[in-house]
């Protein structure tokens, strides 16, 4: 098994190498098409390539001419079957950790609770990965306060690494007398103001983590980007009396969430990028929305 990861990891590694050439192609394509639409001369450093990339582009499509990239790898089996989540905690964990976890557990269908004890997260991992888990997350903690979310995507990552604040549990929101039991149903998902390229990447690596719900669901997730905090709710909705107006009950938990870092790989791949990384102390930092 071990042999098996080493070689699909180098597999993928190189097909991640090609994306650089694939983009650098692409464009000098893009190039051509648009001066052949709008009737302009072929641009001159392109007019040597011009009858090898005009063949190539009689060959295409609309779906063969997009090159495709390592996040198309990452979640290539994302729509052939549900996730299947593993959650664990720092080590030692606190009871207001321990509780925080065990309601994310009801939040994410297909989840799974497990004590970290002694274990060290790259067996974790190793250990996810050969009973087919599709993620792992990890729960930190800081002074008794959840204060940290790791997202790994298995087998290969990406491994995207969050803040957590303003926690708010199930058992803090007044409303949740009214509850009852919490559904079991599969969620609606709500990604809103994640405009960016990054934003984009980040609300991809969170839909991910949710199977696709039935269209009568009356569960709703959402996430949505304020100033680059990521807003965390959990609803269910009613129907009232007049059919053009419904309630909305919340259910907790609620809290927020800060992106501080992706990179490409899990914890075990020591050969990972750094895809993105928050550098607070530079000087345009305050002035800018990442998402």
């Amino acid at each position: 098994m071990l042999r098996r990861n080493v070689r699909l990891r180098r597999e993928y590694l190189y097909r991640k190498s090609l994306e650089g050439n694939e983009r650098a192609l692409y464009e000098k394509k893009r190039k051509i098409r648009e001066a052949l639409q709008e009737g302009k001369p072929i641009p001159t450093e392109l007019r040597n390539e011009e009858a090898a990339l005009r063949r190539q582009i009689d060959l295409e499509d609309e779906n063969t001419a997009v090159p495709t990239t390592h996040i198309d790898d990452e979640y290539a089996f994302a729509a052939e079957k549900d996730p299947k989540i593993m959650l664990t905690t720092s080590r030692d964990p606190s009871a207001p950790l321990q509780q925080f976890v065990k309601e994310l557990s009801t939040v994410f269908p297909n989840a799974q609770r497990i004590n970290r004890g002694g274990q060290v997260i790259s067996e974790i991992i190793d250990a996810c990965r050969s009973h087919d888990y599709t993620d792992v997350i990890l729960v930190h903690e800081n002074r008794g306060v959840p204060a940290g979310l790791t997202v790994y995507h298995l087998p290969f990552g990406p491994t995207a690494c969050f803040s957590v604040v303003n926690v708010v549990t199930r058992h803090e929101i007044k409303q949740k007398k009214a509850i009852g039991t919490m559904p079991e149903a599969y969620p609606h998902i709500i990604l809103n103001n994640f405009s960016t390229k990054l934003g984009e990447r980040t609300s991809n690596i969170l839909k991910h983590l949710f199977p696709v719900p039935k269209p009568e669901a009356k569960r709703i997730v959402s996430f949505s980007n304020n100033s680059d905090y990521i807003e965390f709710r959990h609803h269910i909705y009613q129907k009232r009396a007049d059919p053009n107006s419904i309630e909305l009950k919340e259910i907790g938990p609620r809290f927020n969430l800060r992106l501080y870092q992706i990179k490409l790989g899990t914890v075990d791949h020591d050969e990972g990028q750094t895809e993105w990384v928050f550098r607070p102390y530079m000087n345009t930092t305050k002035r800018r929305e990442f998402l």
